[in-house]
């Protein structure tokens, strides 16, 4: 057994990551994954960039558009968890200091 196969991270996004193609942060093959935002505890689907370890997200505001036709943002700070969505239903999640684990379930006691 080589020592890659005991310790196997797990699969889950980068800590920061853009879907604007002119961004450093844009990588295509894992957007194609699909990738899952949580903020503050609710799924998003207008995250334009978000970065992990600084804890902010950028969102789309409405269908505005600057001169350039890239959509309007709003930076936002707050816990940011991540996970590629072609996983299946409990993949393992990004979350700030590195945790990574299956998706917790909405259970509430």
């Amino acid at each position: 057994m080589q020592m890659t196969d005991e310790v196997k991270t797990p699969d889950v996004p980068p800590d920061r990551l853009s879907i604007d193609p002119s961004s450093r942060h844009f990588d295509e093959t894992l957007l194609e994954r699909g990738v899952g935002i949580r903020f503050k505890g609710k799924v998003r689907t207008n995250v334009q960039e978000y970065c992990i370890s600084e804890g902010w997200v950028k969102m789309a505001v409405g269908k505005s558009v600057d001169r350039s036709g890239r959509p309007l943002t709003v930076k936002s700070r707050g816990p940011v968890e991540a996970w590629f969505e072609d996983l299946g239903d409990e993949p393992p999640v990004a979350r700030q200091g590195g945790a990574a684990e299956p998706e917790e379930g909405t259970d509430e006691d």
